[in-house]
């Protein structure tokens, strides 16, 4: 429990329908948690409603989340600590999804080494609001065979029962795991594995992240044929594709994970970023960098600086680089367009200009043209606000 603690408390995150965030949590625990703890050794402990939370989706729809109280937090951490290594082992070779040492990047490199290996028609599938739709009783008989504890499975049965509170009212859930609980990833691969299996035994090559599974193979026709054998084993599922996201198609004209594949004359399989994933970057950075707010130059390379390098991370499989210089350039660009900005006079950036080392001519040149800010970050501020300059502020770049 002080090691489910200590991750929870990592992990910080909001506060649940009882409205306490981690230390008044903490507070709360040192004279509840005896009471707490006899109630779920005797199978009486009841798990408060989560709290519904809508986050906004690049693609203009919501991602619903459901935010359990911190004390649920806490057990839910404490149980997935315990059942983790033991149904961890149990899973496909090919799952990668929310598991110890596997991440994203190991279902992009699969992927890019079956397309390698020929097999360039993809049946890339995308589950319908999946968490929202999880059967009960068909991820409880799944956890039932891994885990015989009846205690353990009553536990699990009470959070997926919890109601959500939307508005301040509970409503109660028949089916599906809310997002935002430690437990949830672990059983959505319970439920999701069988298909797995089904997979591996008809001998296909395949990756899936969650609930994103790509399938491999060498003609449209096979892919057919996969994605209706999918659909029928979703279907047992109580699950549905969503015909919208998912498709038979060319490897090379698919996402996967924010990632693009693509050939090169030699006929190597590379990785791009996707043009939907470049494009959320490009609306964040314009977000970021916004000329209105009233925040200081350093401040605004303090935002840049966490979620560029946090972007990049994830992206190091990208075999781009041009793409990347691009960027630099067009986030540099944005920049001295800011400090165009916050010197607003035409005086004020004469003279800062000069400070800086510009020839009197060009800072005249800005100067005299103060409000076209866009143009004059181009055509001559690049040769004073240089790379050097935003690498001593500490500005992130791509390359």
């Amino acid at each position: 429990m002080q090691r489910a603690w200590k991750r929870v408390k990592a992990n910080k995150g909001a506060a649940g329908v009882d409205g306490l965030d981690i230390g008044q949590t903490g507070q709360h625990l040192k004279h509840a948690w005896p009471t707490i703890r006899q109630q779920l050794m005797e199978g009486t402990y009841r798990p408060l409603p989560v709290r519904r939370v809508a986050i906004p989706k690049p693609d203009g729809s919501e991602r619903e989340l459901g935010i359990p109280t911190v004390t649920d937090r806490l057990i839910q951490q404490a149980l997935l600590q315990v059942l983790q290594p033991l149904i961890d082992p149990t899973f496909s070779e090919h799952s990668h999804g929310f598991r110890p040492g596997r991440r994203a990047h190991n279902a992009v490199v699969a992927a890019q080494q079956y397309v390698q290996d020929g097999y360039r028609v993809v049946v890339d599938v995308d589950l319908s609001k999946f968490f929202d739709r999880v059967n009960h009783d068909i991820l409880i008989d799944r956890l039932g065979k891994r885990v015989p504890d009846p205690g353990v499975i009553r536990l699990v049965r009470a959070y997926l029962n919890a109601g959500i509170m939307n508005g301040g009212v509970v409503v109660e859930r028949v089916e599906g795991t809310p997002q935002g609980g430690p437990l949830s990833p672990l059983l959505a691969n319970v439920l999701l594995d069988e298909v797995d299996r089904e997979l591996e035994r008809r001998g296909h090559r395949f990756a899936r992240y969650a609930d994103d599974c790509n399938v491999y193979v060498r003609s449209r026709k096979a892919g057919e044929r996969v994605m209706a054998m999918l659909k029928r084993r979703y279907d047992q599922l109580h699950l549905q594709i969503n015909e919208a996201k998912s498709a038979v198609a060319n490897a090379f004209g698919r996402k996967f994970l924010g990632y693009a594949l693509w050939e090169d004359r030699k006929g190597g399989v590379k990785c791009a970023v996707s043009g939907t994933a470049l494009e959320t970057f490009k609306q964040k950075v314009r977000q970021l960098t916004r000329r209105s707010g009233g925040r200081s130059i350093n401040d605004v390379i303090d935002g840049l600086r966490r979620y560029v390098l946090g972007w990049k991370a994830y992206f190091y499989l990208a075999q781009t680089p041009r793409v990347w210089r691009q960027l630099d350039a067009w986030m540099r660009r944005r920049m001295r367009v800011l400090h165009l900005k916050h010197w607003r006079r035409g005086k004020t950036m004469y003279r800062e200009l000069l400070r800086l080392g510009a020839q009197p001519h060009v800072a005249q040149s800005v100067a005299a043209l103060s409000r076209r800010w866009w143009r004059n970050s181009l055509t001559a501020l690049h040769n004073v606000l240089t790379i050097a300059y935003f690498d001593r502020l500490g500005m992130p770049r791509l390359t």
